[in-house]
């Protein structure tokens, strides 16, 4: 008889239940198999010879409630193997430790090309596996404490990922999701929180699909979350129009407003991120805010506020902007933050 995925995940026959090589982690083998996700097969740092951290791993006694999903913003590899997959793994510790100066892996995850998921920082998969406890990473600025990531390999600003990928992308991110009793509408990508490309375009793209069937394989309802736009060099439109508008209400009086991201707005956000400390450590390969000139998510919060639709000044004409392009102007009186992510959409 033939075993679809889905069942698999199910019943737990998983790669690593029958025997995969690795360490297989039991999960909640006593729950009932009928709605409870078996755990996907995760490599430990010790099978991919992982350093020791340079200092002690701090566990919160608290779960996460975002499960981000980033890029590691490298080549494409075509090398799909479970070598492969190690060696990425000890890369990134290499480059996050040696470069970045941090005591072991930001993400707590990472998932390759080939669909082989290894544990990232020390200690994350013992943790994840209990599902009460959340092991403090570096991989989402100013969220790190709510927040655990995966690391997918490759660069989709362009290109998909693979079918490999996905497939295991899916069945991690149903078992985190489960296990620490996270919605659907908290599966988010690292530009959700930081001014980033990360995870890159057209998988930013596919999360929709991923929280459908997140959702899905949980019995759950998808649910998008309310998300900011990312404004990049290039874009034009009612939404540069009116952070153009907002820029000038933070005192960047020399940006244009012509609906325009040109070098004059590229310049004014590299100085609005610089002057208001919204930048972040990107993910292994990445670039930090204030050097790509991204307006995102480190910057609309700083830039909205509470607005009269009325009201003369520059944050009143942003509103404004938006809700003329939309045809809502009648009818509104006040924009708020959700109204600000409604329109802005």
């Amino acid at each position: 008889m033939a075993v679809n995925r889905r069942t698999l995940l199910r019943t737990g026959l998983t790669v690593s239940a029958i025997g995969a090589a690795g360490v297989a982690h039991p999960g909640l083998a006593a729950a009932a198999p009928a709605t409870v996700l078996a755990p996907p097969h995760i490599y430990d740092t010790r099978n991919w010879g992982a350093r020791p951290p340079n200092g002690t791993i701090t566990v919160l006694n608290q779960r996460p409630v975002n499960i981000i999903v980033h890029h590691t913003a490298g080549s494409n590899s075509n090398d799909l193997s479970l070598e492969h997959a190690f060696a990425i793994s000890r890369g990134i510790q290499n480059f996050h430790m040696d470069t970045r100066g941090w005591i072991d892996t930001g993400q707590q995850l990472t998932n390759s090309r080939g669909g082989h998921v290894t544990e990232g920082r020390h200690r994350s998969l013992e943790i994840l596996t209990g599902g009460t406890r959340h092991v403090l990473g570096a991989h989402v600025a100013n969220n790190n404490s709510t927040c655990i990531g995966i690391e997918n390999e490759g660069l989709y600003m362009d290109v998909d990922v693979t079918p490999q990928l996905w497939d295991s992308l899916v069945r991690l991110v149903a078992y985190i999701a489960q296990q620490y009793a996270i919605p659907t509408s908290r599966i988010l990508g690292h530009r959700d929180f930081n001014s980033t490309l990360c995870p890159g375009d057209v998988l930013y793209a596919r999360l929709p699909q991923l929280r459908r069937e997140v959702g899905a394989l949980l019995g759950q309802p998808a649910e998008d979350p309310e998300t900011w736009p990312l404004l990049r060099t290039g874009d034009t439109g009612h939404r540069v129009l009116a952070a153009q508008y907002l820029l000038r209400a933070r005192g960047i009086a020399e940006v244009p407003v012509d609906g325009v991201f040109g070098p004059a707005m590229f310049a004014a956000v590299r100085r609005f991120a610089r002057e208001n400390g919204a930048v972040h450590e990107p993910c292994y390969g990445g670039r930090h805010f204030d050097e790509s000139g991204l307006l995102g998510s480190a910057a609309w919060p700083l830039l909205v506020r509470t607005v009269r639709v009325d009201e003369p000044d520059d944050v009143g004409k942003a509103a404004r902007v938006l809700l003329d392009a939309r045809g809502r102007r009648s009818g509104v009186d006040l924009v708020d933050t959700r109204t600000w992510q409604s329109l802005l959409r």
